[in-house]
């Protein structure tokens, strides 16, 4: 009698468990009609943030994302929250923020890196005046005589 007992406290445990967990977790930049967009504004804070903060752009400029992203963390606390609070909804407590110090951490390196890097990239700027050695020998060939003799 114990051992009916104890195998059917076991399966009605092992059913609850699954029931409670979802097979499937939410993978960062994939579809999703919650998380996605949730996920989006907290990377678009991270992305404003960094490039307004001087010691966060010295580490973006070595491509240091996650020590970028540490320095101004805090500053996007709301977003995570939010986050992380529909992924627990979602998916069961706790995981809101496992999902954010693991699967989202890693995601957001990527994303910063390609939001940011074009931006610290030098880039050369365009004049309407042509270079000095060039203006010279338009001179000289418009003129048919050097700038000094004028």
């Amino acid at each position: 009698m114990k051992a009916v007992l104890l195998c059917g406290l076991a399966v009605a445990l092992a059913t609850s468990a699954a029931e409670a967990r979802p097979a499937r977790q939410h993978v960062p930049g994939t579809p999703h009609a919650v998380l996605a967009p949730l996920e989006e504004a907290a990377t678009a804070c991270f992305a404003e943030t960094v490039l307004s903060n001087p010691r966060a752009m010295r580490f973006a400029r070595e491509a240091r994302w996650f020590e970028a992203a540490g320095v101004i963390g805090f500053l996007c606390r709301p977003e995570v929250q939010r986050m992380a609070v529909a992924h627990d909804q979602l998916y069961g407590r706790g995981t809101g923020e496992r999902f954010f110090k693991g699967a989202y951490a890693r995601h957001l390196d990527k994303q910063l890196a390609a939001r940011l890097q074009p931006l610290l990239e030098p880039k050369s700027v365009a004049s309407a005046e042509p270079p000095a050695e060039k203006a010279a020998l338009t001179d000289v060939t418009e003129t048919g005589s050097t700038p000094d003799e004028h």
